[in-house]
């Protein structure tokens, strides 16, 4: 089993950064110094912000959604984005159903097949990903409590390091290639139509 970044670590490390003394625990927030609750504050805040972006670890891919007896689609509070696999769809989330924009209507007459973004809890992350929200949120933490730019520096250079190491996982792990974008695809040529020339 691999030693993974606790959360009490990461908010630990975000103390250290500004020279505060580490905690023993984060469960009771109300028993905690405002540095300390304020940190973990900031961590969920940024593991939010980066998760939003959608990685390969909290995407998932051909989920289907039931309308439920109402017609409504209900999404659940954890998903950050979603996007209908049917381009000629323009459906949108609102709270916490879903919405035919081209309808105007919230109400559904069959399943629809989507990809989404998941907000994952803190142990659910790998740890490229711990490792760049806890040094982002650091850098984030700092500049709110002391404001050094000496110290915003050095924690940003050591968060561009994080992130792009997160970005080297999140692409060995995704298997993605050149040809998975269209863009790509088209600027080298793939797409190029051979009649015109």
């Amino acid at each position: 089993m691999p030693n993974l970044t606790t959360k009490l670590e990461a908010v630990n490390s975000m103390l250290a950064h500004i020279g505060e003394s580490p905690v023993n625990s984060i469960t009771s927030l109300e028993t905690l110094p405002v540095s300390a609750v304020t940190a973990a504050s900031t961590l969920e805040e940024i593991s939010r912000a980066v998760q939003t972006e959608g990685w390969h670890f909290n995407t998932e891919v051909n989920v289907v959604y039931t309308p439920v007896a109402s017609g409504e689609i209900l999404v659940a509070d954890d998903i950050l984005e979603l996007d209908p696999i049917d381009k000629s769809l323009d459906v949108v989330q609102r709270g916490s159903t879903l919405f035919d924009r081209k309808n105007n209507t919230n109400v559904f007459e069959k399943d629809l097949k989507v990809n989404q973004t998941r907000l994952l809890e803190w142990e659910e992350l790998p740890e490229a990903a711990r490792r760049y929200v806890t040094l982002r949120a650091s850098r984030v933490f700092q500049g709110r409590l002391v404001g050094s730019k000496e110290l915003e520096s050095l924690l940003a250079r050591d968060e561009y390091v994080a992130r792009a190491a997160l970005m080297d996982f999140d692409g060995r792990t995704s298997d993605r290639t050149i040809f998975d974008s269209f863009d790509v695809a088209s600027r080298i040529g793939l797409n190029r139509n051979y009649d015109l020339i």
